[in-house]
């Protein structure tokens, strides 16, 4: 009985959960190259510093925007090679899947649908700034998503703790 495929209630309405990507777009770029065109005649490899953030929005009944931002710095010894700053968002159709099951959702599947376009972003924009194009590595935002679970527990954990203790 489980392989039966779950059919619309009589009265039409479909209760199966749903997630759709509408749209996907970059909503900011910056790319900075303070140092042209000097820094094209600097030796040896800049240091790369990358930082990410993940961020969602509801913006309308069952849409929700997800935001994934890439900031990258590329010095050599105190001076600024290149500075880029992408924010690479999707909008997301949700139905029928409980308030409590979006995080998943929202920070993990999201972003991990996200991230390959905006790194084939962020690598032609610095390759258009002269430097051979950043590949960042992939990552396994569903990994990172349940470090950020788990921490999260610890920390409501220990917070209990302390309020019984004092």
């Amino acid at each position: 009985m489980a392989d039966e495929p779950t059919q619309p209630l009589p009265n039409g309405e479909d209760t199966l959960p749903a997630v759709g990507v509408i749209s996907q777009y970059v909503k900011d770029l910056s790319f900075e190259n303070p140092n042209a065109p000097a820094v094209f005649q600097w030796e040896g490899q800049p240091q790369i510093d990358v930082n990410f953030n993940i961020g969602n929005e509801q913006v309308g009944e069952g849409v929700y925007e997800v935001a994934v931002k890439i900031n990258v710095v590329a010095k050599s010894a105190d001076q600024t090679a290149f500075q880029v700053e992408l924010v690479y968002a999707g909008l997301f159709a949700i139905r029928n899947i409980p308030e409590e099951q979006l995080a998943p959702i929202l920070l993990a599947q999201g972003p991990a649908m996200l991230f390959p376009f905006a790194r084939r972003v962020l690598a032609d924009a610095v390759r258009d700034g002269g430097f051979p194009p950043l590949m960042l590595d992939p990552i396994d935002f569903g990994a990172l998503f349940m470090q950020q679970a788990e921490l999260a527990a610890q920390q409501a954990d220990a917070g209990q703790s302390a309020e019984g203790n004092a």
